[in-house]
């Protein structure tokens, strides 16, 4: 079932199904390397499109891998959908595929995104720029000189800065540009971005899409035209998902919608008892009145999201006696799992960042990321008012 008018949760529980012929409920596990043939005019057949079929697995041709794909194309509302083996596999392929003739960063991003755009593409003789959020100006002036690619977060990581997906859209493509957005703070249960006009939507699965902490993953949804060549990049440098983690994935995602409307609730609660705190100079969170980007967040998603973000006064060092003092949250990277963990991301997913990229992109040493878990609302609340007594 991947009909486009089924309900959100409908479509993450039976869309890309394929039945056994015992009557599974559910796809099985194919954890088959290779698919044999009974003559290899069957064979070709596969290989060149005649017949539905399957070959083999690092190309993700595998019943476990296509299954989940279409449910990830039907819950992006999008044509087609590849996994790959982690989100920076799902980033650097879109990035290799369609950033040729040059990528335009806008706004904060993922440490490890930097990291590629700003060493290894540029190693690679491939042209970036880096634009703040609002530079409107810049944008166009990159466009108009013919970079092909504009890739950005909404919300971002760490501090939730919200970007109008519809505005940049156009504004690229009116130069013939390509949009690439990374949903994967905001989740396909609270923002739709090939609605709002993305060509492509990147998501690291290990996040919300996969919800447990237990698999690593990652997906990018779009046209079958714009997924080709990038799924030739996911092809040769081996970046396919593994069957048993695809077929772990699509269980995940069946519990997708009540998940994630349940830690949208929990942050907005958690955001609202800490903005007043007088140990903290300021909350990031996209649903908070008072937010910079509340207006936009508010017209492109319909809820807000798990993560939110805070600064401590006192400093570096009140920030990780906050963080040690913490008892019900967990220290580790990582999010959208769901216990609820704490980081800071100058010692996390930026510290590869220089002091001074971090200071120019407001990554502050006091700053500290909470992932909102599915504890009960008034335990997560409880801990985080014990633990800023402590400081």
């Amino acid at each position: 079932m991947g009909k486009r008018n089924a309900g959100f949760s409908t479509r993450c529980i039976h869309a890309g199904e394929m039945n056994d012929q015992f009557g599974s409920v559910h796809t099985p596990l194919y954890d088959t390397s290779t698919f044999s043939f009974s003559s290899t005019e069957k064979m070709l057949d596969v290989i060149e499109g005649r017949k539905l079929g399957f070959l083999y697995t690092r190309y993700g041709s595998n019943p476990s891998i296509t299954n989940v794909e279409l449910k990830l194309a039907s819950i992006e509302q999008a044509e087609d959908a590849l996994v790959f083996s982690s989100g920076m596999a799902a980033i650097s392929s879109t990035l290799l595929a369609h950033g040729e003739r040059g990528v335009i960063c806008v706004g904060e991003v993922y440490g490890g995104s930097w990291e590629l755009m700003f060493q290894q593409l540029k190693a690679l003789g491939r042209k970036v720029e880096f634009l703040d959020a609002e530079d409107w100006q810049g944008l166009n002036h990159h466009l108009s000189q013919g970079l092909s690619l504009v890739y950005f977060e909404t919300p971002s990581n760490p501090l939730l800065h919200i970007i109008d997906i519809a505005e940049v859209c156009k504004l690229a493509h009116q130069h013939d540009a390509i949009v690439a957005v990374d949903s994967t703070f905001a989740t396909p249960v609270n923002q739709q971005a090939i609605n709002l006009g993305a060509d492509i939507v990147i998501h690291s699965a290990t996040k919300y899409l996969g919800g447990h902490s237990d698999l690593t993953g990652g997906m990018v949804a779009g046209s079958k035209t714009m997924l080709a060549p990038i799924k030739i990049w996911r092809k040769n440098l081996g970046q396919c998902m593994a069957p048993e983690t695809a077929h772990l994935l699509a269980r995940s995602l069946s519990t997708l919608e009540v998940r994630v409307k349940q830690q949208n609730t929990s942050a907005l609660r958690m955001a609202q008892l800490l903005q007043n705190h007088p140990a903290i100079e300021q909350v990031y969170y996209p649903g908070l009145e008072n937010f910079t980007g509340y207006g936009i967040a508010k017209r492109q998603m319909s809820g807000f999201g798990g993560m939110l973000s805070i600064t401590i006064r006192g400093g570096a060092g009140a920030a990780v006696k906050m963080v040690d003092a913490l008892k019900l949250f967990a220290i580790a990277p990582s999010l959208g799992g769901v216990e609820s963990l704490v980081s800071q991301p100058s010692l996390t997913s930026h510290r590869d960042l220089t002091a001074t990229l971090r200071a120019e992109r407001g990554i502050s040493d006091n700053l500290i990321r909470l992932s909102i878990g599915l504890e009960d609302p008034d335990d997560i609340g409880n801990d985080l008012l014990q633990a800023l007594m402590q400081i």
